[in-house]
């Protein structure tokens, strides 16, 4: 055993708490209802990395400590007990595929509804360029199949985040917190473009290509910075 592995449960007991707490906030800021949505995060570098997530059918407020759900990138569980989200194939899939280590699903209202409704979220604000980029909708496939995990995969190239037809929505970041955000950004634009689609004879003003890149550069900048070394 190395020294990585023996630091490995502590690091495991620290992340899964942390997606305990992410997950209840899903259900408080009300993007998720009951045991919908779920959320994992990624411990570990490279294939034999770990991926903690949440419980298929558990209220996030019963879970503690001894609750967690452990799989490799195969999918192969190797510690809980509880069966981990039906949705794993979707959460595998995007670690397996992009740099994430973090992801958040929900079934926020607005995100969901604007799905219904378009094939991509209207840049109706320049936060879209933190998602990297005009919002796609996945075509709709049934829940936790490798048909729904392919389709989020096309809609999220080149992006952090995502809409799935008649079902939510999906993002992923560097941490938990970031991936919440951005779930948090990505059902705001979508409640502004209905409330701004909804008024009668008025169509809503959307941002351009050169507009987006634009503010893209300058998010790259954003917040504070590291002092230099």
């Amino acid at each position: 055993m190395t020294e990585h592995d023996r630091a490995r449960p502590r690091d495991l007991a620290r992340a899964w708490e942390e997606l305990v707490d992410t997950a209840r906030r899903t259900v408080a800021d009300g993007l998720v209802v009951g045991t919908s949505g779920n959320v994992s995060v990624r411990v570990g570098e490279g294939p034999d990395s770990t991926v903690l997530v949440t419980p298929s059918g558990v209220p996030y407020d019963r879970l503690g400590p001894r609750d967690v759900v452990a799989v490799d990138l195969d999918g192969t569980r190797h510690a809980g007990t509880l069966a981990p989200t039906s949705e794993l194939p979707m959460h595998l899939a995007i670690y397996r595929n992009t740099d994430a280590r973090a992801v958040v699903h929900t079934h926020a209202v607005h995100a969901t509804a604007v799905s219904t409704l378009v094939p991509e979220l209207p840049p109706v604000h320049y936060m879209t360029a933190a998602l990297g980029g005009i919002v796609r909708v996945a075509p709709y496939a049934t829940y936790g199949t490798e048909e729904l995990a392919e389709n989020m995969l096309s809609a999220l190239a080149g992006r952090t985040g995502c809409l799935l037809q008649n079902h939510g929505t999906v993002t992923y970041g560097n941490t938990l917190s970031q991936a919440y955000d951005r779930t948090a950004q990505l059902e705001w634009m979508c409640r502004l473009w209905l409330t701004a689609h909804s008024v009668p004879g008025r169509t809503p003003t959307l941002l351009t290509d050169a507009q987006l890149a634009e503010v893209g550069e300058r998010l790259r900048g954003y917040g504070q910075q590291a002092p230099p070394a």
